[in-house]
């Protein structure tokens, strides 16, 4: 088996190019290199020689299909969450660069009884109140929840009759209240109830690009708006647009298209790839905006952290079209004027599990049989006891982490765990999308061990076990960018490395899925109840 898997790491991965190739989109035109800071304002010339106001993205990590919408000074943003509870996240900044979490739109189990799978969200604020809109795919479809405070509660889930995925909400000057999705079918919808007011009516198509996903509608000097990603959320993925007179259309499409995208040559050099799944915002200073998701790869086409959120500056002259950083592209260094920069306090690095209570980074897979985590019964620790459940069975598994936000870090925990039975393991995984990388504490041979265990699937490979000592274990992963690097650790000795892996092999071009790699603490017993329990003592995180 372990020669089989050495086989399949040599292998150039190639299944990610098939899904990636499309003709290359002109490069769009514009007003000479002028960022536009609001309106018609083209004083604000982007000047590449300036020094840099804010680097993309401005929320690291998987934080995909971003949305944003403004209250008076303040802005809020959710994003995509899949199949990790609790359930899209919302933040909120007063800049539009530096923002602060501060609770979950989908926080409890009976939202979504039937499970999650939640796609692109869309946020947005209407006479004192807060929509948030999105599909739960396989297991009920686009509904929308409702809050007085972005923090929460939310409300129970309004299911509605839309087909596709990444629902908007739009809310016309007539109080009127329309719902658009991918199949960019137009709907007018009673809020209180869910229901339909309208026949569903096809005002666009699109520009041809494939897979059409994330529609928002927009209302500035009389035209109505319509924005929506084309091209598949990989190298191909881009912002296109489309405006009529008329919210029912006919809608027509902008000749410059798309107004974002680095899949063309003006863009191929930037290390942020893939942009689509925007939202524009204008700020309380008048200057247009876009939130938007991009990836940064370990080389090549490979990307392990998830499709993260950026922003770029939007001119948007009067009756004309939007224009997005001067030509259409963005790369990781911004030199464009911003609001006045208001930083939130930096979280700590060491989680110490004293508050008796998770913060908000973390997150189960799936909803968590909550038997299985303790904060209280040995105070000062994270205790975890493995059920039968294994990462593979994508039920509930014992599981808690938090997203990698750097290409390169180190995370670490310190534990105890000493298992009777040859089925029980407890330890530390990446995890992306079903496979998964750990240093795992197990009994072999009658002696507890620590071993590094690759998972592709049905295809296993294991490092030679390091023999413990009785005592707390500190076991550590490192990224280096295009490597994961495995080691563990007992009192003062010299970590030992239990394995190198190449990153790709954990990348979302080799795996699969939509999400990023998660790093956290997991036990099972293997598909019996585990007797032992593993008691976390610290997590430290610290990005590059």
């Amino acid at each position: 088996m372990k020669k089989i898997l050495l086989f399949i790491m040599i292998l150039p991965v190639t299944v990610s190019m098939l899904f990636s190739q499309q003709v290359t989109p002109p490069a769009p035109t514009s007003p000479p290199a002028f960022a536009g800071m609001g309106g018609n304002d083209f004083s604000a010339v982007i000047d590449r020689t300036r020094p840099v106001t804010f680097r993309n993205p401005v929320i690291p990590g998987f934080w995909s299909d971003p949305s944003v919408c403004r209250v008076g000074e303040d802005y809020y943003l959710v994003t995509s969450t899949f199949e990790y509870f609790p359930g899209v996240p919302v933040f909120h900044s007063r800049d539009l660069i530096n923002w602060e979490m501060i609770g979950y739109c989908i926080d409890r189990a009976r939202q979504l009884p039937k499970g999650l799978n939640i796609f692109a969200t869309t946020i947005r604020h209407n006479n004192g109140t807060f929509y948030m809109i999105t599909t739960n795919v396989g297991t009920g479809g686009n509904f929308y929840v409702t809050a007085s405070n972005p923090a929460g509660p939310w409300s129970d889930p309004i299911f509605i009759e839309a087909q596709g995925i990444d629902p908007d909400l739009f809310f016309d000057e007539d109080g009127k209240a329309y719902v658009i999705s991918s199949t960019f079918v137009l709907f007018e919808i009673d809020l209180k109830t869910g229901k339909f007011l309208s026949e569903g009516r096809k005002v666009w198509s699109g520009t041809g690009g494939r897979y059409p996903e994330g529609p928002h509608i927009y209302k500035k000097d009389g035209f109505y708006y319509l924005m929506a990603a084309e091209g598949g959320t990989e190298e191909a993925h881009s912002e296109t647009i489309a405006r009529s007179k008329n919210i029912r259309g006919p809608y027509n499409t902008n000749p410059a298209n798309p107004i974002l995208t680095n899949c063309n040559a003006a863009g191929q050099g930037s290390p942020i790839q893939g942009l689509g799944h925007a939202d524009i915002i204008q700020a309380h200073d008048g200057s247009w905006w876009i939130v938007f998701h991009g990836y940064r790869s370990i080389g090549g086409t490979h990307h392990i952290i998830g499709r993260e959120t950026c922003l770029a500056p939007v001119c948007w002259p009067e009756n004309g079209w939007p224009v997005v950083n001067g030509n259409g592209t963005i790369t990781t260094d911004m030199t464009c004027p911003t609001l006045p920069l208001k930083p939130f306090e930096a979280l700590p690095s060491i989680t110490d599990f004293s508050a008796g209570t998770f913060d908000l980074n973390w997150n189960y897979l799936r909803y968590p049989s909550q038997e299985n985590y303790s904060l209280s019964t040995r105070k000062g620790f994270l205790r975890l006891k493995g059920s039968e459940q294994t990462i593979e069975d994508r039920k509930s598994p014992t599981f808690i982490g938090r997203r990698v936000q750097d290409l390169s870090f180190t995370a670490s925990t310190q534990m105890e765990f000493n298992p009777s039975n040859a089925n029980e393991e407890a330890g530390f995984l990446l995890l992306n999308n079903g496979a998964h990388f750990d240093i795992l504490i197990k009994r072999s041979g009658g002696k507890r061990v620590a071993v590094a265990s690759l998972r592709f699937g049905n295809v296993v490979h294991e490092s030679n076990a390091v023999v413990l000592r009785p005592g707390p274990v500190k076991l550590i992963i490192k990224g280096e960018r295009s490597n994961f690097t495995f080691l563990c650790q007992q009192g003062s000795d010299q970590p030992k490395e239990l394995i190198r892996a190449m990153a790709r092999y954990l990348s979302s071009e080799t795996v699969g899925g939509f999400t990023g790699v998660y790093v956290g603490m997991y036990a099972t017993g293997n598909g019996k109840v585990s007797t032992a329990y593993a008691d976390y003592d610290w997590f430290e995180y610290k990005g590059e």
